[in-house]
Protein backbone atom coordinates (compact mmCIF):
# COMPACT_ATOMS: atom_id res chain seq x y z
CA UNK A 1 0.00 0.00 0.00
CA UNK A 2 2.78 2.67 0.62
CA UNK A 3 0.66 4.82 1.59
CA UNK A 4 -1.30 6.15 5.31
CA UNK A 5 -3.66 8.61 5.97
CA UNK A 6 -6.20 9.72 8.55
CA UNK A 7 -9.01 8.49 9.20
CA UNK A 8 -12.32 11.20 9.08
CA UNK A 9 -12.45 14.33 11.44
CA UNK A 10 -15.86 12.51 12.50
CA UNK A 11 -15.53 10.60 16.08
CA UNK A 12 -14.90 6.79 15.26
CA UNK A 13 -17.59 4.02 15.53
CA UNK A 14 -17.50 3.12 19.43
CA UNK A 15 -16.25 -0.26 18.42
CA UNK A 16 -14.34 -0.12 15.06
CA UNK A 17 -14.61 -3.31 13.30
CA UNK A 18 -11.55 -5.40 13.06
CA UNK A 19 -10.24 -6.96 9.82
CA UNK A 20 -11.15 -10.55 10.83
CA UNK A 21 -14.88 -9.48 12.03
CA UNK A 22 -15.76 -7.81 8.97
CA UNK A 23 -14.40 -10.78 7.00
CA UNK A 24 -16.25 -13.09 9.07
CA UNK A 25 -19.43 -10.92 8.61
CA UNK A 26 -19.30 -10.88 4.54
CA UNK A 27 -18.71 -14.61 4.44
CA UNK A 28 -21.71 -15.25 6.70
CA UNK A 29 -23.43 -12.82 4.66
CA UNK A 30 -22.45 -14.47 1.35
CA UNK A 31 -23.05 -17.46 2.29
CA UNK A 32 -27.09 -16.63 2.48
CA UNK A 33 -26.17 -16.05 -1.45
CA UNK A 34 -25.09 -19.39 -2.59
CA UNK A 35 -26.11 -22.99 -2.34
CA UNK A 36 -22.54 -24.03 -0.53
CA UNK A 37 -22.46 -26.82 2.36
CA UNK A 38 -22.42 -25.20 5.67
CA UNK A 39 -19.02 -27.47 6.72
CA UNK A 40 -17.14 -25.24 3.43
CA UNK A 41 -18.82 -22.15 5.33
CA UNK A 42 -17.37 -22.98 8.54
CA UNK A 43 -13.58 -23.83 7.69
CA UNK A 44 -13.43 -20.47 5.67
CA UNK A 45 -13.93 -18.80 9.17
CA UNK A 46 -10.75 -19.92 10.21
CA UNK A 47 -7.17 -19.76 8.78
CA UNK A 48 -5.31 -22.89 8.28
CA UNK A 49 -2.65 -21.58 10.45
CA UNK A 50 -0.93 -18.49 12.24
CA UNK A 51 2.46 -18.55 12.79
CA UNK A 52 3.73 -16.23 15.19
CA UNK A 53 7.68 -15.66 15.62
CA UNK A 54 10.20 -14.18 17.53
CA UNK A 55 12.40 -11.67 15.02
CA UNK A 56 15.11 -9.80 17.26
CA UNK A 57 17.55 -7.17 16.16
CA UNK A 58 20.81 -6.08 17.01
CA UNK A 59 20.14 -2.18 16.69
CA UNK A 60 22.70 0.19 15.39
CA UNK A 61 23.74 1.38 18.92
CA UNK A 62 24.52 -2.07 19.39
CA UNK A 63 21.26 -3.14 21.88
CA UNK A 64 18.81 -6.08 21.05
CA UNK A 65 15.06 -5.58 20.83
CA UNK A 66 13.17 -8.39 20.28
CA UNK A 67 9.71 -7.58 18.05
CA UNK A 68 6.86 -10.03 17.34
CA UNK A 69 6.21 -11.40 13.75
CA UNK A 70 3.03 -13.00 12.54
CA UNK A 71 2.17 -15.06 8.88
CA UNK A 72 -1.61 -16.24 8.98
CA UNK A 73 -2.65 -18.43 5.93
CA UNK A 74 -6.22 -18.28 5.26
CA UNK A 75 -7.05 -20.86 2.75
CA UNK A 76 -5.18 -22.89 -0.14
CA UNK A 77 -7.58 -24.74 -1.81
CA UNK A 78 -6.73 -22.78 -5.34
CA UNK A 79 -3.11 -22.66 -4.81
CA UNK A 80 -0.26 -21.32 -2.75
CA UNK A 81 -1.42 -18.65 -0.10
CA UNK A 82 -0.60 -14.96 -1.35
CA UNK A 83 -0.59 -11.78 0.73
CA UNK A 84 1.17 -8.74 1.51
CA UNK A 85 3.51 -8.35 4.82
CA UNK A 86 3.11 -5.18 6.42
CA UNK A 87 5.46 -3.26 9.37
CA UNK A 88 3.00 -2.02 11.46
CA UNK A 89 2.57 -0.90 14.99
CA UNK A 90 -1.16 -2.02 15.30
CA UNK A 91 0.08 -5.74 13.46
CA UNK A 92 -1.98 -8.40 15.32
CA UNK A 93 -2.60 -12.34 15.11
CA UNK A 94 -6.08 -11.55 14.17
CA UNK A 95 -5.90 -8.58 12.05
CA UNK A 96 -3.20 -11.11 9.69
CA UNK A 97 -6.06 -13.39 9.72
CA UNK A 98 -8.68 -11.22 8.99
CA UNK A 99 -6.77 -9.90 6.00
CA UNK A 100 -5.53 -13.30 5.03
CA UNK A 101 -9.43 -14.19 4.22
CA UNK A 102 -9.82 -10.77 2.08
CA UNK A 103 -6.93 -12.01 0.39
CA UNK A 104 -8.32 -15.56 -0.15
CA UNK A 105 -11.87 -13.78 -1.33
CA UNK A 106 -9.65 -11.30 -3.77
CA UNK A 107 -7.50 -13.99 -5.69
CA UNK A 108 -10.95 -16.04 -5.96
CA UNK A 109 -12.91 -13.11 -7.56
CA UNK A 110 -10.11 -12.36 -10.13
CA UNK A 111 -9.86 -16.12 -10.41
CA UNK A 112 -6.35 -16.70 -9.64
CA UNK A 113 -4.64 -19.52 -8.56
CA UNK A 114 -3.82 -18.62 -4.98
CA UNK A 115 -5.21 -18.92 -1.86
CA UNK A 116 -4.96 -15.66 0.97
CA UNK A 117 -2.20 -14.83 3.55
CA UNK A 118 -1.43 -11.92 5.12
CA UNK A 119 1.48 -11.44 7.87
CA UNK A 120 4.20 -8.59 9.13
CA UNK A 121 5.81 -7.69 12.09
CA UNK A 122 4.51 -5.53 14.89
CA UNK A 123 6.90 -2.42 14.82
CA UNK A 124 6.75 1.55 13.49
CA UNK A 125 9.25 1.50 10.45
CA UNK A 126 9.47 4.95 10.91
CA UNK A 127 12.21 4.30 14.04
CA UNK A 128 14.39 2.22 12.12
CA UNK A 129 17.14 3.19 10.05
CA UNK A 130 17.77 1.70 6.18
CA UNK A 131 20.44 -0.63 8.12
CA UNK A 132 18.22 -1.44 10.82
CA UNK A 133 14.97 -2.28 8.61
CA UNK A 134 17.34 -4.73 6.38
CA UNK A 135 18.54 -6.60 9.33
CA UNK A 136 15.07 -7.31 10.64
CA UNK A 137 13.52 -8.45 7.39
CA UNK A 138 16.41 -11.43 6.71
CA UNK A 139 15.67 -12.39 10.61
CA UNK A 140 12.19 -12.54 9.17
CA UNK A 141 12.86 -13.98 6.64
CA UNK A 142 14.57 -16.89 8.07
CA UNK A 143 11.91 -17.22 11.11
CA UNK A 144 9.25 -17.69 8.15
CA UNK A 145 11.35 -20.24 5.98
CA UNK A 146 9.69 -23.32 6.71
CA UNK A 147 6.57 -22.23 5.94
CA UNK A 148 7.11 -20.02 2.90
CA UNK A 149 7.90 -20.59 -0.66
CA UNK A 150 7.24 -20.49 -4.76
CA UNK A 151 4.68 -23.16 -4.18
CA UNK A 152 3.28 -22.85 -0.72
CA UNK A 153 3.14 -19.24 0.53
CA UNK A 154 4.23 -15.87 -1.57
CA UNK A 155 4.52 -12.54 0.24
CA UNK A 156 4.53 -9.70 -0.82
CA UNK A 157 4.98 -5.57 -0.10
CA UNK A 158 2.15 -3.99 2.06
CA UNK A 159 2.16 -0.61 4.64
CA UNK A 160 5.41 -0.10 5.65
CA UNK A 161 7.17 -2.64 3.41
CA UNK A 162 8.52 -1.95 -0.38
CA UNK A 163 10.43 -3.20 -3.34
CA UNK A 164 13.60 -3.29 -1.47
CA UNK A 165 12.28 -5.53 1.77
CA UNK A 166 11.27 -7.78 -0.97
CA UNK A 167 14.42 -8.18 -2.27
CA UNK A 168 16.25 -8.62 1.17
CA UNK A 169 13.47 -11.12 2.31
CA UNK A 170 14.17 -13.07 -1.29
CA UNK A 171 18.36 -12.74 -0.83
CA UNK A 172 17.81 -14.03 2.90
CA UNK A 173 15.44 -17.10 1.45
CA UNK A 174 17.83 -17.87 -1.33
CA UNK A 175 20.94 -18.37 0.71
CA UNK A 176 19.06 -20.21 3.25
CA UNK A 177 18.06 -22.56 0.29
CA UNK A 178 21.25 -22.16 -1.46
CA UNK A 179 19.69 -20.97 -4.60
CA UNK A 180 18.17 -17.70 -6.36
CA UNK A 181 14.44 -18.35 -5.64
CA UNK A 182 12.59 -15.11 -7.02
CA UNK A 183 9.18 -16.83 -6.61
CA UNK A 184 9.12 -16.81 -2.91
CA UNK A 185 7.65 -13.08 -3.11
CA UNK A 186 6.31 -10.68 -5.48
CA UNK A 187 6.52 -6.60 -5.53
CA UNK A 188 10.70 -7.30 -6.21
CA UNK A 189 12.21 -4.51 -8.47
CA UNK A 190 12.33 -5.74 -12.31
CA UNK A 191 16.00 -5.92 -12.06
CA UNK A 192 15.89 -9.27 -9.46
CA UNK A 193 12.73 -11.02 -11.57
CA UNK A 194 10.20 -8.23 -10.13
CA UNK A 195 7.45 -7.46 -12.42
CA UNK A 196 7.12 -3.72 -14.48
CA UNK A 197 3.52 -2.31 -13.35
CA UNK A 198 3.55 -4.05 -9.88
CA UNK A 199 3.71 -0.88 -7.54
CA UNK A 200 0.96 1.12 -9.78
CA UNK A 201 -0.82 -1.73 -10.48
CA UNK A 202 -3.90 -1.46 -7.44
CA UNK A 203 -4.27 2.11 -8.32
CA UNK A 204 -4.67 1.15 -12.31
CA UNK A 205 -7.19 -1.77 -11.29
CA UNK A 206 -9.15 1.27 -9.22
CA UNK A 207 -9.46 3.33 -11.94
CA UNK A 208 -10.81 0.75 -14.32
CA UNK A 209 -13.27 -0.27 -11.64
CA UNK A 210 -14.08 3.36 -11.40
CA UNK A 211 -14.49 4.05 -15.18
CA UNK A 212 -17.10 0.89 -15.62
CA UNK A 213 -18.98 1.89 -12.61
CA UNK A 214 -19.55 5.32 -14.36
CA UNK A 215 -20.58 3.86 -17.85
CA UNK A 216 -22.54 1.09 -15.71
CA UNK A 217 -24.65 4.33 -14.57
CA UNK A 218 -24.86 5.54 -17.81
CA UNK A 219 -22.74 8.45 -17.59
CA UNK A 220 -19.68 9.92 -19.58
CA UNK A 221 -16.30 10.10 -17.37
CA UNK A 222 -15.42 13.22 -19.14
CA UNK A 223 -18.48 14.66 -17.12
CA UNK A 224 -17.13 12.84 -13.62
CA UNK A 225 -15.89 14.43 -10.58
CA UNK A 226 -13.62 12.32 -8.15
CA UNK A 227 -12.09 12.74 -4.85
CA UNK A 228 -9.39 10.66 -3.53
CA UNK A 229 -8.76 9.93 0.04
CA UNK A 230 -5.10 8.88 0.20
CA UNK A 231 -2.16 10.06 -2.37
CA UNK A 232 0.47 7.04 -1.94
CA UNK A 233 0.86 4.71 -5.13
CA UNK A 234 -2.90 3.77 -5.32
CA UNK A 235 -4.85 6.78 -4.50
CA UNK A 236 -2.05 8.85 -6.89
CA UNK A 237 -1.96 5.82 -9.76
CA UNK A 238 -6.15 6.06 -9.95
CA UNK A 239 -6.16 9.78 -9.74
CA UNK A 240 -3.74 10.21 -12.56
CA UNK A 241 -5.20 7.28 -14.71
CA UNK A 242 -8.80 8.90 -14.35
CA UNK A 243 -7.10 12.23 -14.98
CA UNK A 244 -5.65 10.91 -18.09
CA UNK A 245 -8.79 9.19 -20.06
CA UNK A 246 -11.00 12.58 -18.93
CA UNK A 247 -12.17 12.89 -15.43
CA UNK A 248 -12.01 15.93 -13.36
CA UNK A 249 -10.32 15.14 -10.58
CA UNK A 250 -11.41 17.62 -8.16
CA UNK A 251 -9.54 16.57 -4.21
CA UNK A 252 -6.76 14.53 -2.91
CA UNK A 253 -5.40 14.47 0.33
CA UNK A 254 -2.77 13.09 2.90
CA UNK A 255 -2.48 12.42 6.30
CA UNK A 256 -2.50 16.19 6.87
CA UNK A 257 -5.60 16.82 4.90
CA UNK A 258 -6.87 17.90 1.33
CA UNK A 259 -6.56 20.33 -1.18
CA UNK A 260 -10.04 21.09 -3.34
CA UNK A 261 -10.47 22.66 -6.53
CA UNK A 262 -14.33 22.66 -8.05
CA UNK A 263 -12.97 23.51 -11.34
CA UNK A 264 -9.80 19.71 -11.27
CA UNK A 265 -6.50 19.10 -10.22
CA UNK A 266 -3.22 18.41 -12.01
CA UNK A 267 -2.62 15.31 -10.67
CA UNK A 268 0.51 15.02 -12.15
CA UNK A 269 1.93 17.93 -10.74
CA UNK A 270 1.58 16.42 -6.96
CA UNK A 271 4.12 14.43 -5.83
CA UNK A 272 2.91 11.11 -4.82
CA UNK A 273 3.52 10.14 -0.93
CA UNK A 274 6.63 7.99 -2.59
CA UNK A 275 7.83 10.98 -4.54
CA UNK A 276 7.55 13.88 -1.53
CA UNK A 277 6.05 12.60 1.61
CA UNK A 278 3.19 14.64 3.01
CA UNK A 279 3.65 17.17 0.33
CA UNK A 280 -0.11 17.64 -1.08
CA UNK A 281 -0.72 20.30 1.51
CA UNK A 282 1.97 22.29 0.24
CA UNK A 283 0.26 22.42 -3.62
CA UNK A 284 -1.39 25.45 -4.80
CA UNK A 285 -5.22 25.65 -4.69
CA UNK A 286 -8.19 27.67 -3.70
CA UNK A 287 -9.29 25.35 -0.81
CA UNK A 288 -8.14 23.00 2.03
CA UNK A 289 -10.17 20.71 3.75
CA UNK A 290 -9.70 17.67 6.26
CA UNK A 291 -9.65 14.09 5.21
CA UNK A 292 -13.52 13.81 7.28
CA UNK A 293 -14.37 16.73 5.06
CA UNK A 294 -13.28 15.39 1.67
CA UNK A 295 -15.22 12.08 2.40
CA UNK A 296 -18.80 13.98 2.36
CA UNK A 297 -17.92 16.46 -1.18
CA UNK A 298 -21.01 16.41 -3.25
CA UNK A 299 -18.66 14.39 -6.19
CA UNK A 300 -19.69 11.64 -8.93
CA UNK A 301 -16.81 9.40 -7.31
CA UNK A 302 -15.16 8.82 -4.01
CA UNK A 303 -12.43 6.86 -4.13
CA UNK A 304 -11.24 6.32 -0.35
CA UNK A 305 -7.65 5.07 -1.06
CA UNK A 306 -5.69 5.39 2.35
CA UNK A 307 -6.39 3.06 5.41
CA UNK A 308 -9.59 1.14 6.65
CA UNK A 309 -12.56 2.40 8.51
CA UNK A 310 -13.08 5.88 7.33
CA UNK A 311 -16.40 5.89 6.63
CA UNK A 312 -18.36 4.90 9.21
CA UNK A 313 -21.91 4.73 10.89
CA UNK A 314 -21.46 8.48 12.24
CA UNK A 315 -20.56 9.70 8.24
CA UNK A 316 -22.24 7.31 6.13
CA UNK A 317 -25.57 9.78 5.89
CA UNK A 318 -23.50 12.50 4.90
CA UNK A 319 -21.53 11.06 2.05
CA UNK A 320 -22.60 12.77 -1.24
CA UNK A 321 -20.85 10.94 -3.66
CA UNK A 322 -23.14 9.11 -6.05
CA UNK A 323 -20.44 6.16 -6.28
CA UNK A 324 -17.69 4.79 -3.97
CA UNK A 325 -14.61 2.79 -5.26
CA UNK A 326 -13.07 1.51 -2.58
CA UNK A 327 -9.20 1.81 -3.53
CA UNK A 328 -8.16 0.81 0.28
CA UNK A 329 -8.81 -2.37 2.12
CA UNK A 330 -11.75 -2.09 3.84
CA UNK A 331 -12.67 1.48 3.84
CA UNK A 332 -16.73 0.87 4.65
CA UNK A 333 -17.45 -0.82 8.18
CA UNK A 334 -19.80 -3.13 7.24
CA UNK A 335 -22.10 -0.86 9.36
CA UNK A 336 -21.98 2.06 7.04
CA UNK A 337 -22.13 -0.41 4.29
CA UNK A 338 -25.95 -1.47 5.06
CA UNK A 339 -26.00 2.63 5.49
CA UNK A 340 -25.33 3.03 1.86
CA UNK A 341 -27.13 0.08 0.35
CA UNK A 342 -30.32 1.76 1.89
CA UNK A 343 -29.22 5.44 0.39
CA UNK A 344 -28.76 3.42 -2.81
CA UNK A 345 -25.19 4.26 -3.32
CA UNK A 346 -22.93 1.48 -5.07
CA UNK A 347 -19.89 0.55 -3.45
CA UNK A 348 -17.84 -0.94 -5.85
CA UNK A 349 -15.54 -3.30 -3.42
CA UNK A 350 -12.26 -3.72 -2.52
CA UNK A 351 -11.64 -7.09 -3.12
CA UNK A 352 -12.23 -6.41 -6.74
CA UNK A 353 -11.32 -2.19 -7.00
CA UNK A 354 -7.68 -2.79 -5.44
CA UNK A 355 -7.10 -6.23 -6.73
CA UNK A 356 -4.63 -5.46 -9.11
CA UNK A 357 -1.90 -5.53 -6.68
CA UNK A 358 -1.83 -9.75 -6.62
CA UNK A 359 -3.27 -9.91 -10.32
CA UNK A 360 0.75 -8.36 -11.53
CA UNK A 361 1.90 -10.06 -8.19
CA UNK A 362 0.58 -13.34 -9.93
CA UNK A 363 2.24 -12.02 -13.94
CA UNK A 364 5.53 -11.18 -11.57
CA UNK A 365 5.34 -14.93 -10.04
CA UNK A 366 4.32 -16.65 -13.35
CA UNK A 367 7.92 -14.66 -15.06
CA UNK A 368 9.64 -15.69 -12.09
CA UNK A 369 8.65 -19.26 -12.60
CA UNK A 370 9.57 -18.80 -16.36
CA UNK A 371 12.77 -17.11 -16.06
CA UNK A 372 10.89 -14.19 -18.99
CA UNK A 373 10.28 -11.47 -17.99
CA UNK A 374 7.02 -9.03 -19.71
CA UNK A 375 6.92 -5.85 -20.94
CA UNK A 376 5.00 -2.92 -18.86
CA UNK A 377 2.58 -2.87 -22.26
CA UNK A 378 1.89 -6.72 -22.05
CA UNK A 379 1.48 -6.27 -18.01
CA UNK A 380 -1.08 -3.58 -18.41
CA UNK A 381 -2.93 -5.10 -21.13
CA UNK A 382 -3.26 -8.38 -19.29
CA UNK A 383 -4.17 -6.32 -15.91
CA UNK A 384 -7.03 -4.75 -18.09
CA UNK A 385 -8.34 -8.15 -19.45
CA UNK A 386 -8.43 -9.86 -16.13
CA UNK A 387 -10.02 -6.96 -14.77
CA UNK A 388 -12.59 -6.50 -17.03
CA UNK A 389 -13.53 -10.37 -16.63
CA UNK A 390 -13.32 -10.05 -13.01
CA UNK A 391 -15.73 -7.24 -13.59
CA UNK A 392 -18.34 -8.75 -16.02
CA UNK A 393 -18.34 -11.83 -13.24
CA UNK A 394 -19.60 -9.56 -10.70
CA UNK A 395 -21.94 -7.55 -12.74
CA UNK A 396 -23.43 -10.23 -14.00
CA UNK A 397 -24.60 -11.12 -10.98
CA UNK A 398 -25.44 -7.69 -9.77
CA UNK A 399 -27.93 -7.47 -13.00
CA UNK A 400 -29.28 -11.09 -12.50
CA UNK A 401 -29.87 -11.53 -8.65
CA UNK A 402 -30.08 -7.63 -7.25
CA UNK A 403 -27.35 -8.09 -5.38
CA UNK A 404 -25.04 -5.64 -4.10
CA UNK A 405 -21.57 -5.14 -5.57
CA UNK A 406 -19.60 -6.14 -2.48
CA UNK A 407 -22.52 -9.03 -2.21
CA UNK A 408 -22.20 -9.65 -5.66
CA UNK A 409 -18.05 -10.09 -5.79
CA UNK A 410 -18.40 -12.23 -2.90
CA UNK A 411 -20.79 -14.75 -4.60
CA UNK A 412 -18.40 -14.88 -7.30
CA UNK A 413 -15.08 -15.40 -4.91
CA UNK A 414 -17.40 -18.32 -2.86
CA UNK A 415 -18.69 -20.28 -5.43
CA UNK A 416 -14.74 -21.03 -7.24
CA UNK A 417 -13.69 -21.40 -3.44
CA UNK A 418 -16.81 -23.73 -2.65
CA UNK A 419 -16.40 -25.78 -5.93
CA UNK A 420 -12.46 -26.24 -5.50
CA UNK A 421 -13.00 -27.51 -2.43
CA UNK A 422 -16.31 -29.72 -2.89
CA UNK A 423 -14.16 -31.15 -5.92
CA UNK A 424 -11.25 -31.80 -3.48
CA UNK A 425 -13.02 -33.15 -0.51
CA UNK A 426 -11.90 -33.04 2.57
CA UNK A 427 -8.93 -35.02 4.11
CA UNK A 428 -10.01 -37.71 6.64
Amino acid sequence: MGMTSSATETEPDAEPDSALVTARRQLERAATHVDVEPGVIERLKHPTRVQQVSVPLERDDGSVEVFTGYRAQHDDVRGPYKGGLRYHPEVSAEECTGLSMWMTWKCAVMDLPFGGGKGGIAVDPKALTGEETERLTRRFAEELRDVVGPTTDVPAPDMGTDAQTMAWFMDAYSMQQGETIPGVVTGKPPVIGGSYGREEAPGRSAAIAAREAVRYHDRELAETTVAVQGFGSVGANAARLLEDWGATVVAVSDINGAIYDPDGLETHAIPTHDEEPEAVLEQAAPETLSNGELLTLDVDVLLPAAVGNVITANNADDIRADIVVEGANGPTTFAADAILEEREIPVIPDILANAGGVTVSYFEWLQDINRRQWSLERVNEELEEHVLEAWHDVRAEVDDRGLTWRDAAYVVALSRIAEAKATRGLWP
